[in-house]
C-alpha cells in the first residue's frame, strides 16, 4: 500500500501538470477567442434537471486511464461509448478532459457531445476561470469543481462565473469540512467522492456518513466505487439524486450492459438515446 503522503502528491502532481498546461494553452488562445466561439455555440443542456428526476440517475463517466488503474479500456471511442450509455439510460455523461495522467483530452467531450443528446460533464482539475470558458466553448453543459484544489474565493468565483455561462456545476467534495466549504460557496449540486484522496481507498460509508448534512435543496452526488443496483438503492434511499459510475463500465467490452444492471433496467431493452 502506498503511503498516504504519496497519494496526496499525486494529486498536487497532476494539479501542477494542469496549471502548466493553462498558462501554455493561454497563450495560443487567449480569453476574447474562447468568448466569441461561447456566443456561437447553442445554450448548455440541463444537468441539474437531468439529475433532480424520480429514478436511478446515472452520470456515466468516459475514461480512458487513471493514476492508480492505469488503462482502464484499449478499445476507447468516446462517441461510439457516449451513444451507448446514453442509449442504456445514463442521465447525464462525464467525460475526463485531462490529457496526461487520464489520457483524456476535449476532443473526446466533442464527440460525445455529437453522438448523444443527454448532458455532458467535463471532468478535469478546473482551478482557472479560463477552463471554464474553454469548456464552455467546447460544448461541455457542466463542469467539476474539486474542492480540495481550491481556495474558497476560486470557488465561489468559479460556481459565479459556471452560472453566469448557464452551466451549473458538479462541486465535489470528500469530508465533512469540505461539505461545508461546498455549502458556503452556494453549491447547488454537491457530489461525494467516495474514493480518499490520502490513500485512494473507496468506501461507500462515505457517502452515507456526509448525506444528511446536505442541505434538502441541493442535489446529491454518489461518486466511485458503486457497482450494483443494490448499491445504488442503498444510497437513493439514503437520499441521494444520481450516481456517478466510470471504471466499473469502463472496464467491460459492452458498458452499456452493466449500466442497465446498475440502472435496474437489464432485459428490458435500450432507452432513446
Amino acid at each position: 500500500m502506498k503511503t498516504s503522503s504519496q497519494e496526496r502528491t499525486i494529486l498536487d502532481k497532476i494539479v501542477e501538470a494542469r496549471r502548466e498546461s493553462i498558462a501554455h494553452r493561454k497563450r495560443v488562445l487567449p480569453d476574447v477567442a474562447l468568448k466569441m466561439a461561447v456566443e456561437k455555440n447553442e445554450l448548455p443542456r440541463d444537468f441539474a434537471g437531468a439529475l433532480a428526476r424520480d429514478g436511478f440517475n446515472v452520470i456515466a463517466e468516459l475514461k480512458k486511464a487513471s493514476p492508480s488503474k492505469g488503462v482502464l479500456r484499449e478499445e476507447y471511442a468516446p462517441a461510439d461509448l457516449a451513444a451507448a450509455l446514453a442509449g442504456a439510460g445514463a442521465a447525464a455523461l462525464s467525460v475526463l478532459t485531462e490529457e496526461e495522467f487520464f489520457l483524456g483530452s476535449l476532443a473526446d467531450l466533442k464527440a460525445a457531445k455529437k453522438a448523444a443528446s443527454i448532458p455532458i460533464l467535463r471532468k478535469d482539475f478546473i482551478v482557472d476561470s479560463w477552463q471554464v470558458w474553454e469548456a464552455r466553448a467546447a460544448g461541455a453543459d457542466a463542469f467539476l469543481l474539486i474542492v480540495a484544489i481550491l481556495s474558497d474565493e476560486a470557488l465561489r468565483e468559479l460556481l459565479e462565473l459556471g452560472r453566469s455561462l448557464k452551466m451549473e456545476p458538479l462541486v465535489e467534495v470528500h469530508s465533512r469540512e469540505e461539505l461545508g466549504r461546498a455549502i458556503a460557496a452556494g453549491a447547488r449540486i454537491i457530489g461525494v467522492n467516495n474514493r480518499d484522496l490520502r490513500d485512494f481507498k473507496v468506501r461507500i460509508e462515505t457517502s452515507l456518513e456526509l448525506i444528511e448534512a446536505v442541505p434538502d435543496e441541493c442535489i446529491a452526488v454518489s461518486e466511485s466505487g458503486l457497482r450494483t443496483h443494490e448499491d445504488l438503492a442503498r444510497l437513493r434511499s439514503a437520499g441521494f439524486d444520481a450516481f456517478l459510475v466510470g471504471e466499473h463500465l469502463m472496464k467491460e467490452t459492452d458498458p452499456a450492459a452493466p449500466l442497465r444492471s446498475l440502472i435496474g433496467t437489464a432485459g428490458a431493452g435500450h432507452t432513446a438515446a
